[in-house]
């Protein structure tokens, strides 16, 4: 026979509704945002296919540059963490194996993230 359990109690410790409008909001806003930068990225790769490791250099040096790579840079590693994130909550079901790949995840994205930005930066600076 089965437990006779209301609505609210059938859905109890199945997780909060409360962050995912807010993790799909973060992913919109990430795209969003990743369009103009990856424009900027890409028409500046093409400038520089001609040029030597100088001016290559020297590119990156430019603050505005500088600023623009942080930001393309920072923007596309928490838009591929959010989107990773999603995968993994949507398709592993053991929730240790989750709670580990969240983990590795996170800690990934951000050590390449601040490796990322560290480089840049080393060059600006």
């Amino acid at each position: 026979m089965g437990k006779m359990q209301t609505p609210l109690g059938k859905v109890r410790g199945l997780g909060s509704a409360k962050n995912g409008t807010h993790h799909w909001w973060m992913q919109k806003v990430t795209a969003v945002a990743l369009i103009p930068l990856t424009i900027w990225f890409v028409a500046s790769l093409v400038q520089l296919t001609s040029s030597d490791y100088e001016a290559a250099f020297m590119w990156v040096a430019y603050p505005l540059n500088a600023i623009l790579m942080i930001l393309f840079i920072s923007t596309g590693v928490y838009h591929l963490k959010l989107g990773i994130q999603v995968v993994v909550e949507d398709y592993i079901h053991v929730e240790m194996t989750k709670v580990t790949l969240q983990m590795i995840v996170t800690f990934g994205c951000a050590a390449l993230g601040l490796t990322g930005v560290l480089a840049i930066l080393k060059i600006a600076l």
